[in-house]
């Protein structure tokens, strides 16, 4: 799927770069705060081949999966659901969560929530 149709077509903020290197602080709670969106996903720093990013969102993505990357959610504020084919997983502040690659699933927020996701630097958040 196509990034730039993906975001149009869903109309989620979401920034791939990389705002932090090593040694710099990265304050959270300020990116956060700062956040007026309903749905925004900013790329915080690298760790290895891995990148950890920040989400404050609420609503709900649409049903997708990575063929070839898990996915690694840790809330921090907030009410996060993920659905998958046959279950909801609900998670409260402080509960992470990863989803395996290869298995479909939506994430969703009834309020305002802010976590944190650990993925391989190349994945298409959108879905493969």
């Amino acid at each position: 799927m196509d990034s730039n149709k993906s975001r149009k077509e869903f109309q989620y903020k979401t920034y791939l770069n990389i705002l932090h290197g090593p040694l710099e602080l990265i304050d959270v709670q300020k990116l956060a705060d700062a956040s007026t969106d309903k749905w925004y996903n900013q790329t915080l720093c690298k760790v290895n081949d891995s990148v950890v990013r920040l989400a404050v969102i609420q609503g709900e993505y649409h049903w997708h999966e990575h063929k070839d990357i898990d996915e690694f959610f840790f809330v921090l504020d907030g009410h996060f659901l993920i659905d998958l084919e046959d279950r909801v997983v609900d998670l409260a502040p402080r509960e992470g969560f990863v989803v395996p690659k290869g298995v479909r699933h939506r994430t969703r927020a009834p309020e305002r929530t802010v976590i944190l996701m650990v993925e391989r630097a190349d994945i298409v958040p959108t879905g493969d």
